[in-house]
């Protein structure tokens, strides 16, 4: 009778002679036999040996900021990262090309960070002899984006210097600053006089860039007709004005899917009816606005098939003395604008408006339109349709508008 294997009596199977091989242990070569010893010194004697990895030299702060700033995933480095850089820094190594690096990265970003600014800023009026004005415009690039006027005392005489001794040199350069100066309110009349001059605008009009320096010249004529008051220089010829923004900006295309403007359209359209309001109207001289609506005398949403949407550009004197003016041609009908402000049009805190944004709501409002903005995060609170139009009625009637049969 046969015994089952493991039971006493039974011998257990001899254990096979392990012997070290070389590879994967289907060779059939111990790896200490001489053929594979043979092989071995063979392929070092054709395979140099792997150098000695050099020692690494040390990088200092304005090493590191630049290559931070280079890094397409910078935004995984923390702020203070930057500032810790920046201030690690010798002078000597906080170059033209580090700054703007800095300087393009808070503006694309939004990053409102006074600490960086102001290095900028002190940056700027230290190298002052040292920059051209294509580099300046990019120092100065983020100020007006930001909507931050640097404590830096120097920075406004500085960069008026600058547009002195190099205006004539770099057209684009010279309104790009300007531009930035406009956001941040601090326009100086003698670069004005200059780039409103007629030498300086025919030598722009056989340019590349004439159409983009012609819309910019002509935002920046607005801005003296609007906030300026006191200006008496030359200004832009008619026959040069071209629209401002004839379309919503390229942030706002670019980001469509994630606006609340269809939502609101469709709020509007259920609470008022399409024919009260109109959306994307381009007024003079030449904002794109969201919303507009024609509110009467009374405060009832009137057709905009019955009005003119535009008030005239430029406008009219004061609306205090047309109150004050007994004209039986005055015009009794509000122009009312209902401002998307999104995410997207602060900066990354969240607090205070782009500097385009703000130029545009303050030049809307000069020119008599009343407004009434919407927060993002107001927007974002409403869930579904029936809320959305609870919010928007109450926004519209405490301005004190009426619609529908009780609005006539």
């Amino acid at each position: 009778m046969r015994r089952p294997r493991g039971e006493p009596g039974s011998r257990a199977p001899r254990p096979a002679e392990r012997v070290t091989y070389a590879g994967s242990g289907e060779s059939c070569f111990p790896s200490d036999g001489p053929l594979l010893c043979a092989l071995e010194q063979e392929r070092r004697s054709r395979v140099p040996p792997k150098p000695p990895s050099p020692r690494q030299p040390a990088i200092y702060g304005g090493q590191r900021l630049e290559a931070a700033l280079s890094c397409p995933r910078f935004l995984r480095y923390p702020r203070q990262h930057l500032i810790r850089s920046l201030a690690e820094a010798r002078p000597e190594e906080l170059t033209p090309h580090v700054m703007v690096l800095l300087a393009q990265h808070l503006a694309r970003h939004r990053l409102r960070e006074p600490q960086l600014l102001e290095a900028i800023a002190h940056f700027l009026v230290v190298q002052e002899a040292q920059l051209n004005s294509k580099v300046v415009q990019k120092l100065v690039l983020p100020f007006g984006r930001l909507n931050y006027l640097p404590l830096e005392q120097q920075f406004m005489p500085c960069l008026e210097r600058i547009l002195a001794r190099e205006a004539g040199v770099a057209p684009l350069a010279t309104v790009n600053i300007l531009m930035s100066l406009c956001q941040l309110q601090r326009l100086p009349f003698r670069a004005l006089q200059f780039v409103f001059s007629p030498s300086f605008i025919s030598h722009i009009n056989g340019t590349p860039p004439s159409l983009i320096v012609r819309r910019y010249l002509s935002l920046l004529d607005t801005a003296v007709e609007l906030e300026l008051p006191g200006y008496r220089g030359p200004r832009l010829p008619q026959r040069q004005r071209v629209p401002i923004f004839p379309q919503p900006l390229i942030t706002d295309r670019a980001r469509c899917k994630y606006s609340h403007k269809d939502m609101v359209a469709e709020g509007l359209r259920q609470l008022l009816g399409e024919e009260k309001y109109r959306q994307d109207l381009t007024v003079p001289p030449g904002y794109c606005t969201d919303f507009l609506l024609c509110v009467g005398g009374s405060g009832a949403v009137l057709p905009m098939r019955t009005q003119d949407p535009f008030l005239p550009y430029p406008p009219r004197p004061c609306q205090q003395d047309q109150a004050n003016s007994n004209s039986t041609t005055q015009d009794p009908t509000q122009r009312v604008v209902l401002m998307l402000r999104e995410r997207w049009h602060f900066c990354r805190d969240g607090r205070v408006l782009l500097g385009s944004r703000a130029l545009r709501e303050r030049h809307l409002g000069l020119m008599g339109y009343q407004l009434l903005p919407l927060p993002f995060e107001e927007l974002e609170s409403q869930r579904g349709l029936p809320q959305l139009k609870s919010y928007l009625r109450q926004k519209l009637q405490a301005l004190g508008l009426r619609w529908g049969p009780e609005g006539g």
